[in-house]
């Protein structure tokens, strides 16, 4: 049979990156409580014993940085003294300042345009009930799983890594799981050999069920396939804001504008118009008006309207693409004030998007498919 493979990772919480997107988001999340038109550009690195929090926020909110980084980081897991990073001891420095007037000038209320230039883009398709790539949906739902016993088991650390490869038919139809891989950060006092079997029976067999998949029929899985992983977090590798961009989105499958999420509030089309092409996307596909489709927008910073409006069913649509496009434009204010009021975006719901993913999560405001296209 002619097949074809396809491959997307994804991280846990405790990968140094995330441990960066998740304190710029709960920062991002503390100044919309008190302040729900905070303007919030906020970027974080972490490293041995070291976090540096900087960026530009204007905001009203009393906010404690270091305080919010140090809960993020005992939430995360990193409790453990002497392993190189944990909550309690970490030095923490914060490097803050206002937004340049120059940007709030085209942002503002009266305004209300994009807080930057940029394309963003947004997918679906029917691989999984969630609507997302095959690859990707496993791959996160290997990571939470990883995540859950991480939390309960005192053996396991809070890094790890998972990876799927999918199998496809010529037509596109998922017929197989080829590889998996799953690393993650343990203690010296859990054996290679146990913890391999461990992540097999309690980890990714479960996951690989939930999706209709029997472990017994996967060709490959590599669990810690380097042995050890007691050096890990930030201990083991720098972390920072914004370089998980695929495994915030669609694994590959699906294009990206090159864009981060985290620490930015909702005026910056980075984040929200990426929102927001997931809704229309998945909406077009929950209407049965094509199996897959991608989103794409492009604004100009200080205007209000976007640029430029593309949908592409790749073939699957049941109308032409040109016409899907134009019954988004009859039914939806793509402006940034528009997508802010749709999804209620100036709340305090950032940080979880930052550590269990943004899309294909049940509950977030953009994955609703209530949409009535005129």
């Amino acid at each position: 049979m002619d097949t074809r493979l396809f491959t997307s990772e994804c991280v846990t919480p405790g990968h140094p990156d995330k441990v960066a997107d998740a304190i710029s988001d709960a920062i991002l999340d503390a100044c919309l409580a008190q302040d729900p038109n905070s303007r919030v550009a906020c970027e974080t690195m972490v490293t041995t014993d070291f976090c540096i929090i900087c960026g530009e926020i204007t905001t009203k909110a009393d906010v404690d940085y270091p305080g919010i980084a140090r809960g993020v980081i005992r939430k995360i897991g990193y409790t453990h003294p002497g392993e190189g990073f944990d909550a309690d001891s970490v030095q923490i420095q914060c490097r803050i300042h206002t937004q340049s007037s120059d940007i709030a000038l085209g942002t503002c209320d009266e305004i209300g345009g994009a807080g930057d230039q940029g394309m963003m883009f947004g997918g679906a398709c029917t691989q999984t009930p969630e609507l997302m790539p095959l690859p990707i949906a496993l791959a996160r739902a290997l990571s939470r799983k990883l995540t859950a016993q991480t939390l309960v088991n005192p053996l396991l650390r809070p890094d790890g890594k998972t990876q799927v490869t999918a199998e496809y038919d010529r037509d596109g139809n998922a017929v197989g799981i080829d590889t998996v891989v799953v690393s993650v950060m343990h203690s010296r006092d859990f054996a290679i050999g146990d913890l391999r079997e461990y992540i097999r029976s309690a980890v990714i067999a479960p996951v690989l069920a939930d999706y209709g998949f029997s472990i017994d029929h996967v060709r490959h899985i590599h669990v810690n396939p380097t042995g050890l992983f007691v050096v890990g977090g930030p201990n083991g590798d720098t972390g920072l804001t914004g370089r998980k961009i695929i495994v915030d989105t669609y694994g590959g499958w699906f294009s990206h504008g090159g864009g981060a999420f985290s620490g930015k509030d909702p005026t910056k089309v980075d984040r929200s118009a990426a929102y927001l092409a997931r809704y229309l996307a998945k909406n077009l596909v929950a209407e049965k008006l094509a199996s897959q489709v991608q989103v794409q927008l492009a604004y100009a910073i200080g205007v209000a309207q976007p640029v430029s409006l593309r949908v592409d069913s790749f073939g699957t649509g049941v109308i032409p693409d040109a016409e899907l496009a134009q019954r988004v434009v009859n039914t939806v204010d793509m402006t940034p004030a528009g997508i802010i009021r749709r999804f209620g975006l100036r709340r305090p719901i950032y940080e979880d998007t930052a550590l269990h993913g943004h899309f294909g999560i049940a509950g977030r405001p953009w994955e609703q498919t209530d949409l009535i296209l005129k």
